[in-house]
């Protein structure tokens, strides 16, 4: 697996390791003793899947207190994809990453607790997978 550091040391660009044949690919998008050994030793109790069509704008999403450290995968279409520090005390309030994420690229976004999250679909239709460290709460979602 490739990691691509970003200007949070936290937020991680990871492309798992892909094999492909006439018949298509395989590709493994998580393990935990894999990613521990990179250092995102989250626990995730939650995967979610979201559609989109073309220009549709998702977010910026988050929680509190109840925050949620997401790994976020395209797997149909392109999504230009942000990740906002919203951690009140942290040195890099407000700054933020992005990137495009398509099933192309197969790249994932990790970023942990702190940050909120949205996207937009720059393809015709986007599928998005995402893992989640907390249980979705309505009641401390912003």
């Amino acid at each position: 697996m490739k990691v691509i550091r970003t200007e949070f040391k936290e937020v991680l660009i990871l492309q798992p390791d892909s094999f492909s044949d006439n018949r298509g690919y395989f590709m493994e998008t998580y393990h935990r003793e894999r990613y521990e050994q990179l250092g995102i030793g989250t626990f995730f109790v939650q995967d979610n899947v979201s559609y989109s069509v073309r220009g549709t704008l998702r977010g910026l999403h988050y929680q509190y207190p109840h925050g949620q450290a997401k790994l976020v995968q395209v797997v149909r279409g392109e999504i230009f994809d942000v990740a906002v520090d919203i951690r009140l005390k942290s040195p890099s309030f407000g700054k933020w990453v992005s990137i495009v994420l398509s099933e192309e690229n197969k790249r994932q976004l990790y970023f942990p607790e702190g940050f909120a999250h949205g996207f937009c679909v720059l393809s015709d239709e986007a599928l998005v997978h995402y893992k989640c460290s907390d249980f979705y709460s309505p009641k401390n979602e912003g």
